[in-house]
């Protein structure tokens, strides 16, 4: 048997998995690589191994035993095509993990888990995600530092198992790829901004997992080739900040800067420097708007001046960024899809991939970050409890129960028990419950939903991240509404009468709705029309100091 190294792991402070959980996880990824497959012989090939690749420009920190991977082939047993491939994968990033880096599963492995889970078919005959990568990756996708180590077998037979996986589920959407290509998908060394734009758009492979992450992913290519060609021209000036706010009409020098700037990204085409306020130059400014996220109302604020003098060559880092990610998005299935952009604050609701509807949403605060991942929305809540997580009830419940006597009578809260020392506490159905009248399930290792709220002043803000990592819905009426029009049980009177009852009702629905929720800082709308947000988690910034050698 393999030696078992998670010492380290359980000893950290920060990471939570229990020490059940890792030792069970641990047992199985030996019995599973020594119990299932029969040794084979070695594969005699010679292969290239990229040395120029090391700790210092690597795109992840954490590097392979090459013994490693022989045991793991052979163990497995695995066919002679794939064990050339992913002898093929690792020489070439000087074995480099793909899936991980030092504290935690990178966002490809993120994605391909999102995109397996979303997809089971192409997986059914997969023994690496039946078998295994089912029963780990929902634990390691759910935790937000996992203590990865090349000397632990459990992270290095999942990093195997997970490039195992993609080469067998390639072929099934893009029959030509080579081992040589996945880099692609899986980078393995930093590059300059700006030479890794030249690369991406003469790149003649642009073809994503999925026919839709194709559409997306050519329309927010030709944003790169605009703003690939404005930093390559030396960008824009800086406007200065005023304190100010700017509205058609008026006459000041800043106008001038304003129209000099707007008219290097295209929003204002006029040959016109005075320092009037114009009626073009109101259009051009509601343009810039709605590609910010702003109501467009055509003031000039200091936040908006914010957005227009971020750099060029940190616009081509944004679009980048967006555009590898956008490689993994699911297909749009025919019939009902839901997806969440996270930093857009938006929801959208799709059947047979024409849009019905878009809506405000709330996500979660930094500290509580909603996840990204994909799911089936098959259930829907009215009057629902809300069971209170451990965490708030330690953190928040517990300290306010010892201020105050009476506040969780106040708050129509009540006692179900103790468990660890601590109350299990739950909010009964009512007008101030937190998850308000109605909530829609759909299962994941996150224990997120979406679901209404009393706090509806918070859907007036631009920036929407104050929940606790769950999503609220503006409209969820409207929302329980279109799911239930095929219910013709389910009339509104009906609905609004089971939103105002005592206890909960759960309501099953007749066919699942996938949920996809995304991080897109940058995309491209229907009419490809550039849209841009901030980067309210950080992951830009993190994936920058993977994927380039001096991140803007």
């Amino acid at each position: 048997m393999h030696q078992l190294a998670f010492s380290s792991l359980v000893k950290q402070k920060h990471n939570s998995y229990g020490m059940n959980k890792i030792f069970t996880l641990a047992i199985t990824s030996v019995i599973l690589l020594t119990a299932c497959h029969h040794p084979k012989t070695e594969d005699k090939k010679t292969y290239i191994r990229n040395k120029a690749i090391n700790a210092h420009n690597a795109y992840n920190n954490l590097f392979l035993d090459s013994a490693a991977l022989e045991k793991f082939i052979t163990l497995r047993n695995i066919a002679d095509a794939d064990a050339d491939a992913l002898r093929s994968f690792y020489y070439q990033r000087n074995f480099e993990f793909a899936w991980f880096a030092r504290y935690h599963i990178n966002e490809q492995g993120r994605a391909f888990w999102n995109l397996a889970s979303y997809n089971k078919t192409a997986f059914k005959n997969s023994i690496a995600f039946g078998q295994c990568l089912s029963k780990r990756l929902p634990n390691i996708t759910a935790e937000d530092t996992v203590w990865a180590s090349p000397k632990d077998t459990f992270f290095v037979s999942t990093e195997l198992m997970l490039t195992e996986a993609f080469i067998q589920f390639m072929p099934t959407t893009e029959k030509n790829l080579q081992a040589d290509q996945m880099e692609r998908y899986l980078p393995a060394q930093k590059q300059d901004v700006m030479t890794a734009a030249v690369q991406q758009l003469a790149a003649t492979e642009d073809a994503g997992l999925t026919k839709d992450a194709q559409q997306a992913y050519l329309q927010l290519k030709s944003q790169l080739t605009k703003y690939y060609v404005i930093a390559k021209n030396g960008g824009w000036p800086t406007v200065p900040f005023s304190g100010k706010k700017y509205k058609k009409g008026i006459t000041a020098p800043l106008i001038t800067q304003i129209k000099n700037r707007l008219s290097i990204t295209g929003e204002y085409r006029e040959y016109n420097t005075s320092p009037f306020y114009d009626t073009i130059l109101y259009t051009a400014v509601t343009k810039a708007q709605t590609a910010f996220g702003y109501t467009p109302d055509g003031t000039i604020t200091d936040s908006l001046l914010k957005d227009l003098n971020v750099p060029a060559t940190k616009r081509v880092q944004q679009l980048l960024i967006n555009l590898a990610r956008l490689r993994w998005m699911p297909e749009a299935v025919k019939g009902r899809f839901i997806t969440a952009n996270i930093p857009e604050y938006m929801l959208h609701v799709y059947n047979n991939k024409a849009k019905v509807f878009d809506m405000g949403v709330v996500v979660g605060k930094q500290n509580s970050a909603t996840v990204v991942f994909t799911g089936n929305l098959n259930e829907i809540v009215f009057s629902p409890y809300w069971n209170i997580p451990t965490s708030i009830i330690k953190n928040e419940i517990v300290p306010k129960m010892k201020d105050d006597t009476g506040y969780l009578a106040r708050q129509n809260m009540e006692i179900k028990g103790y468990k660890n020392g601590l109350p299990v506490v739950r909010q009964l159905p009512g007008a101030n419950n937190s998850l308000g009248r109605i909530k829609f399930l759909f299962n994941n290792s996150y224990n997120i939903y979406f679901h209404d709220t009393p706090a509806k002043e918070f859907f007036s803000r631009r920036k929407r991240a104050y929940s606790h990592g769950c999503i609220r819905l503006s409209d969820p009426v409207k929302m329980a509404a279109y799911l239930l029009d095929n219910n013709k049980e389910w009339t509104p009177e009906k609905i609004t009468a089971a939103m105002n009852s005592p206890t909960e009702i759960y309501v099953p629905l007749k066919q699942s709705v996938p949920v996809v929720i995304t991080y897109y800082t940058a995309w491209a709308n229907e009419k490809g029309e550039l849209n841009l947000r901030d980067d309210i988690y950080g992951h830009d910034a993190e994936t920058a100091e993977k994927m380039f050698t001096a991140a803007q």
